[in-house]
C-alpha cells in the first residue's frame, strides 16, 4: 500500500482475514526489502506453528524472486483479480481501436445540401449509418468484457459483432479466458485450454500485438488456485485490510508520519488478534437478548 512518501509491506492469513505482519518504509520497495520482510514472515509463521498452503500477490515484479529463495516449496499464486484488469483493459483498447478505423471509414461530406443525385444521397446515409454504429459500441462496450450475459445482453452483442470478425473474436476470446478460471477444472486442463486460446489468437494478425498480453507468465501463475481449495485466487484479505487502514486515516489525513502509519497498523494488528473474543462476546450478547424474561 502506497501512502504519500511511505510503502507499506502487509501480509494477511486470506482463510481468517488476519493481519500477520507488516513494515512501513520510506522509499519505494526493492528485491532486498521483500526478501528481508519475507524471511520475518517465515519466522513468525514458524512461531505460529502453522503451516503455509501458498502466498497470493498480486502481479508485481517484486515477489517471484524473492518467494522462490524463501519460500521455495510454496506454490505461487498471481492474484486472478489483477490479472483479469489487465486483460479486459486490453480487450477494450482493442474495440476502442477497430471503433476508430470504423470512425475513419465515414465519408467526407461536403458543405451545404447534398445534391439531388442518388450517389450524393447515398454518402450522408452511410455517414449516419457509419456514427450510429460507433456510438453503440461505444455505449455497448462492456458487453465485451462482461463475465455474464443476459439473453437481452447476448443478442446487442452478437447485434454489435455483425460483420466485425475482430469484435467478435475477442469476446469469445474473454469466454474462453472466463472458462479457464472456473473452479471445476484443474491447473492442467486450465493450461491446455490457455495454450489452445493462445495457438487461436496468432490467426489474428489484424489485431496486431494488441493481445499479447495472453502470452505473458503471469497468466499461468493465476490458475494454480485451481488444484488447491484453500488458496486464495485473489489478494482481496490485504486489500480489504488496507483499506480499513485508509478508512481510519480519513480522520487525520494530514498529520501523517512513519509513526503514525504504524501506530494505526499496530492498532489494526491489535484488532485483529482480539476478533474472535470480541465475537464470541457479541454472540453471547444475541444470545442473551433473544432468552425470554
Amino acid at each position: 500500500m502506497y501512502d504519500g512518501p511511505f510503502c507499506v509491506l502487509s501480509a494477511v492469513d486470506g482463510p481468517n482475514q488476519r493481519r500477520l505482519l507488516y513494515e512501513v518504509l520510506k522509499h519505494d520497495p526493492t528485491h532486498e526489502d521483500v526478501r528481508r520482510f519475507l524471511r520475518r514472515l517465515k519466522e513468525a509463521i514458524g512461531v505460529r506453528s502453522g503451516p503455509v498452503r501458498g502466498v497470493t500477490t498480486d502481479g508485481s515484479a517484486l515477489y517471484p524472486e524473492p518467494l522462490a529463495e524463501v519460500f521455495s516449496d510454496v506454490p505461487h499464486q498471481i492474484c486472478e483479480f489483477h490479472i483479469l484488469e489487465e486483460l479486459i483493459k486490453v480487450v477494450l483498447r482493442v474495440a476502442a481501436q477497430l471503433r476508430k478505423r470504423m470512425a475513419e471509414q465515414t465519408p467526407k461530406l461536403p458543405r451545404g445540401r447534398p445534391p439531388s443525385d442518388p450517389e450524393s444521397q447515398r454518402k450522408p446515409r452511410q455517414a449516419k449509418r457509419i456514427e450510429r454504429r460507433a456510438a453503440e459500441l461505444f455505449k455497448h462496450r462492456h458487453l465485451f468484457v462482461r463475465h455474464h450475459l443476459s439473453p437481452a445482453q447476448r443478442r446487442q452483442s452478437q447485434h454489435l459483432c455483425r460483420g466485425q470478425r475482430q469484435l467478435r473474436a475477442v469476446r469469445q476470446i474473454m469466454d474462453e479466458v472466463y472458462r479457464s478460471f472456473d473452479r471445476r477444472c484443474r491447473t492442467d486442463t486450465a493450461l491446455a485450454k490457455l495454450a489452445q486460446l493462445r495457438q487461436k489468437v496468432i490467426r489474428y494478425r489484424s489485431l496486431g500485438r494488441s493481445l499479447d498480453k495472453l502470452k505473458s507468465p503471469n497468466l499461468e501463475k493465476a490458475l494454480t488456485f485451481l488444484d488447491d481449495e484453500l488458496l486464495g485466487a485473489t489478494s482481496n484479505a490485504v486489500e480489504r485490510s488496507n483499506r480499513r487502514v485508509r478508512k481510519m486515516q480519513k480522520t487525520v489525513y494530514r498529520v501523517r508520519t512513519r509513526e503514525a502509519l504504524r501506530g494505526r497498523l499496530a492498532l489494526d494488528l491489535q484488532r485483529d488478534e482480539h476478533s474472535a473474543g470480541r465475537q464470541a462476546t457479541t454472540d453471547s450478547l444475541h444470545e442473551a437478548r433473544g432468552l425470554p424474561e
